[in-house]
C-alpha cells in the first residue's frame, strides 16, 4: 500500500512548497480596497442578496398575519388559565 507524501505513516516525509510556488500574502483582497469601496460592495451585495428571496404574496401574508394573531391569542389565554389556577392554588395553599 501506498502512502501519500507527508503522511504520518512515513516518518522522513514532509510537505514543502518549493519557494518559487509560494504566494507573497500581503494583506488580501481588504487591503487593496479603501473603506468606501468595501461599503460600496457590501450595499451591493446586500441589494443582491434582496433580489433572491421570495417575498410573499398579499394572500400569503395576511394568512401568515391572521395565524400568528390568533396563535398569540391562543396562547395568553393559556397563559391567563394557568396563572388564575396557580393564583387560586397558593391563596388556598397559604391561605
Amino acid at each position: 500500500m501506498a502512502d501519500a507524501v507527508g503522511s504520518i505513516d512515513t516518518p522522513g516525509a514532509q510537505d514543502e512548497v518549493p519557494e518559487s510556488k509560494k504566494k507573497a500574502r500581503k494583506g488580501g483582497k481588504r487591503a487593496k480596497k479603501g473603506p468606501l469601496k468595501r461599503l460600496a460592495i457590501f450595499y451591493r451585495q446586500i441589494v443582491a442578496e434582496l433580489r433572491k428571496v421570495v417575498w410573499p404574496s398579499r394572500n400569503q401574508l395576511t394568512t401568515y398575519t391572521t395565524v400568528v394573531i390568533v396563535f398569540v391569542l391562543v396562547m395568553i389565554g393559556l397563559v391567563t388559565v394557568i396563572d388564575y389556577g396557580l393564583n387560586h392554588a397558593a391563596k388556598y395553599v397559604f391561605g
